[in-house]
């Protein structure tokens, strides 16, 4: 496996991209393996026209939960790109809380006809970057028969039940965040982490990684990995061991 392009700038890993880009943004409940300091180096990009696809969205800033970075230790979620209006669309499970006073940057987008927000359920948003990943377009599920999901989808009766076609979901690019990286890109995650993004790393056309450390092969269990190199594209991290 050939060794993978690694980077000690976030700014750098991601240089190349451009407006109109569709990104995954891996992650499951706050801080559960954000990939925070590519989303600041995103952001100060100024990129415009985005799409964004992540489980939870916006809820950092409200909760007062949140990973810290190098961005003035400041907490942070998907609400930075709306503060910029930098954003056409985002696809979540969660995009805000139920009740806020004063409302968030994304709602404010969305009342007022800034961005699109589509609200996917967390089970289904999962299995369609999956089933991306996996070379699988479409599949049935029982997930929103009966509620306002079911409106405009194909239906399917099988063995007597209702089911709703549901298609793939993949991305441009892949913001990921693991624990361990080796320089062939094998991934070792960290507690909730492991919910989103190995399946966000397997359905994008580039996947950049933002690792806690990146050590030598020899060093890396490999029993622990969960995401192999063959899906990983960038890697970069401020704490390199390679020799």
């Amino acid at each position: 496996m050939a060794k993978k392009i690694i980077y000690s700038s976030y700014d750098k890993a991601i240089e190349d991209l451009s407006n109109n880009t569709s990104i995954m943004i891996g992650g499951f409940g706050v801080q559960g393996g954000q990939p925070t300091n590519l989303m600041v180096a995103l952001r100060n990009m100024n990129l415009k026209e985005l799409t964004l696809i992540g489980n939870v969205a916006g809820i950092s800033m409200i909760t007062g939960y949140g990973w810290k970075n190098s961005d003035k230790d400041n907490i942070i979620d998907q609400s930075i790109f709306f503060q910029k209006k930098q954003v056409k669309k985002i696809i979540c499970s969660f995009p805000i809380p139920s009740q806020r006073n004063p409302i968030s940057e994304i709602e404010k987008a969305w009342i007022n006809n800034e961005a699109e927000v589509e609200i996917i359920p967390q089970g289904t948003l999962a299995e369609k970057i999956r089933a991306a990943g996996s070379g699988i377009p479409a599949f049935y599920t029982k997930t929103g028969v009966g509620t306002i999901i079911e409106k405009d989808k194909e239906t399917k009766i099988i063995n007597g039940e209702k089911y709703l076609l549901e298609y793939a979901l993949n991305a441009d690019v892949a913001f990921i965040r693991a624990h361990l990286a080796d320089e062939n890109g094998n991934l070792i995650y960290k507690g909730t982490s492991r919910a989103f993004n190995p399946i966000m790393a397997s359905a994008a056309k580039l996947t950049i990684v933002e690792v806690d450390k990146i050590i030598p092969s020899k060093n890396l269990d490999s029993e622990r990995i969960g995401t192999p190199g063959i899906y990983v594209d960038r890697i970069v991290s401020v704490n390199n061991e390679l020799s």
